[in-house]
């Protein structure tokens, strides 16, 4: 057996569908190097590196702080955009994602058409080409900005690297998460769409 593969097999192999687990032991390794290294997994601090370069640190004492401290953080927040647009633009599955029937006739009866093949999101939500697209992406965007700000970190620097520091704000504030996000999927998407 030929354990070397060629370009075209690497290609291959990038671009079908991965098990779940090797996001999870690659986000348990990087958690722990992290930690090893004595620092905190989160990306929301990243804008507060982007207020400091655009000059925030001139106005609010807030952003003066060494970026040098913060270059590990922005290189993974770049990573990120970079291995994303990679990953739409150039390894697509061929596969069509696996999204339940349930999910595709419920969001039918709210009048959200799914897209077909290989589409994850409701174009008709999430376009950057309409009305309500754009309000939907600044709505979201300053509620994001504004509760990852004012619950002192994000999702994943919450639910990843506190709860795994066993650190009590950050299990409130998953818990807090989670009441918000069934109270926008049972409660308030009925009415703004149902």
């Amino acid at each position: 057996m030929e354990l070397i593969l060629n370009p075209q097999e690497w290609w291959q192999l990038l671009s079908q569908p991965w098990h779940w687990a090797v996001s999870g032991a690659a986000i348990a390794g990087i958690l722990f190097l992290m930690t090893w290294m004595g620092r905190s997994f989160g990306v929301s601090t990243a804008f507060k590196s982007f207020c400091h370069i655009a000059g925030a640190d001139k106005h609010c004492d807030f952003f003066n702080f060494d970026l040098k401290n913060e270059y590990w953080r922005l290189a993974f927040v770049f990573g990120g955009v970079a291995g994303g647009f990679i990953a739409a633009n150039f390894l697509q599955s061929p596969e069509p994602a696996a999204i339940s029937e349930a999910t595709i006739t419920h969001l039918k009866d709210w009048g959200v058409n799914y897209p077909e093949g290989n589409g994850l999101l409701p174009t008709s939500l999430f376009s950057i080409f309409t009305v309500k697209g754009v309000l939907l992406a600044l709505l979201g965007g300053f509620l994001v900005g504004f509760g990852a700000r004012y619950g002192d970190g994000c999702t994943s620097g919450h639910a990843i690297s506190g709860l795994a520091h066993l650190q009590l704000p950050s299990l409130i504030t998953v818990i807090g998460f989670f009441i918000g996000g069934l109270t926008m999927t049972w409660l308030i998407m009925p009415m703004i769409f149902g």
